[in-house]
């Protein structure tokens, strides 16, 4: 594998037999007679293309069921990848003898070696380097100051999970979500692993995003071209919050469908994990954390199947703590020095206040009026001491513009209708809010 100019590793190479797939003959036996089983009837070609295999590879398989009357030929007269294949009662008996065992029915897996092997090649090969511009430039949108910018950027090139803390409204959650605009290049997902015998629906459709055009879909290709077990993603984000639980930290194993699916840490290797609201999880602080000790530092974590065996697994992922709470009110010192990044994400100034006025004012298509919003911070914020924070803006123009149209008004900046926003924003019980009618 080498990389690319879009720092990705070459494709993983189509394998020209089972053995180069990594696959007992069993396994593929299974999948190619339940797929069969559901779709009746299928060219070589197109089962082949089910399974992500080239159809040289299956082939053997088809001569081997056909010659045990599970499955016949009903049609097709240019060589075996266009005859139609047809599954029989006695494939179909068997078929469904293998249904309940497991139900996984798609690509066919990638054994977990070699999926190990694709992401050491990774982490060597796709180095993540940024400089300052280049950070300025993921974090244009956002009014941040120079001081978090310049440590966000070398825990990313470091590649060191980080905390990002501070008051509610700064940013937190957009600025964890802007590191992963760092992240150039995309990498191979596999659709599915098997680890001793048992498969894990690894390819998520929430968080993976494929890249469109990625290559051709051809189960005839003999060039040695791209193994379609595999899809072309972005680097993953994943974004996670209170919901959080220790059982989304392990592999989901569902008796009913015989299979399992990839913990949250596994979905986004090679990309960014983000804790959203960490120390509000429904598990605590310190339970979470201890899950994660050990591969936070030796980047390999270990996984559980239904039959207690363990197995290391690649833990090649950017954890992102966002929270409201000191890290050291969350966590003790052997954690912390785990974590080698603290990044403050301290509330805006001022100017830079002003200047979030300006910008979402401008994205919402709304005349910007500076001599209104510092009045608002006279007449309104001062005597009641409200701290400023990065998210006011946003909400108070998002509730003027709704306060406008419910009195049937133009959306606009006026000390009236940021007052009324105001009192139905902020927590004040001294007054009653004024009408803006």
């Amino acid at each position: 594998m080498s990389m690319t100019a879009t720092a990705t590793l070459d494709a993983p190479r189509a394998p020209k037999t089972l053995e180069d797939a990594g696959l007992s003959r069993d396994l593929v036996t299974q999948l190619v007679l339940k797929t069969l089983h559901l779709s009746g009837e299928l060219t070589g070609t197109d089962l082949a293309r089910r399974l992500g295999l080239p159809f040289f590879a299956i082939e053997p398989i088809l001569t081997v069921i056909k010659q045990q009357h599970q499955c016949e030929i009903s049609g097709g007269a240019l060589g075996s990848p266009t005859y139609r294949y047809r599954i029989t009662d006695v494939g179909r008996a068997r078929a469904m003898l293998f249904m309940e065992h497991n139900h996984y029915v798609g690509y066919a897996p990638v054994p977990l070696r070699q999926y190990c092997e694709y992401m050491a090649e990774f982490k060597r090969s796709v180095r993540q380097k940024v400089g300052r511009e280049s950070v300025r430039n993921a974090f244009s949108h956002l009014v941040i100051s120079n001081r978090v910018l310049d440590q966000l950027g070398p825990a990313i090139n470091g590649g060191h999970s980080m905390f990002v803390y501070g008051p509610p409204g700064n940013g937190k959650t957009v600025i964890s979500q802007a590191i992963h605009n760092l992240l150039e290049g995309e990498i191979y997902i596999p659709h599915a692993l098997e680890v001793e015998g048992s498969i894990i629906r690894f390819f998520d459709p929430v968080n993976h995003q494929p890249v469109p055009d990625a290559g051709p879909d051809d189960a005839l290709d003999l060039s040695g071209n791209t193994d379609r077990r595999w899809i072309l993603c972005r680097r993953p984000m994943v974004m996670v919050g209170g919901e959080l639980s220790l059982d989304q930290l392990e592999l989901s194993y569902s008796p009913t469908l015989g299979f399992y699916r990839a913990p949250v840490q596994a979905v986004s290797n090679g990309g960014v994990l983000v804790i959203d609201d960490f120390g509000r999880q429904t598990c605590s602080p310190r339970d979470l954390l201890n899950r994660w000790i050990v591969p936070l530092e030796s980047r390999v974590d270990f996984l559980t199947l239904q039959t207690g065996q363990k197995f290391d697994f690649p833990f090649m992922t950017l954890v992102v703590f966002a929270t409201n709470v000191k890290p050291q009110d969350l966590v003790d010192e052997a954690f912390l020095r785990r974590i080698q990044y603290k990044i403050f994400a301290e509330s805006p100034t001022r100017d830079e206040f002003l200047q979030i006025f300006a910008n979402t004012c401008r994205d919402k298509d709304i005349e910007y009026r500076p001599d209104v919003v510092e009045d608002l911070l006279v007449s309104y914020y001062r005597p009641r001491q409200i701290q400023l924070r990065g998210c006011q803006p946003r909400d108070l123009i998002n509730q003027a513009i709704s306060l406008a149209e419910y009195y049937g008004k133009p959306p606009e900046l006026t000390k009236d209708i940021l007052e009324a926003a105001c009192a139905s924003y902020f927590v004040d019980d001294s007054e009653a809010p004024p009408s803006y009618a």
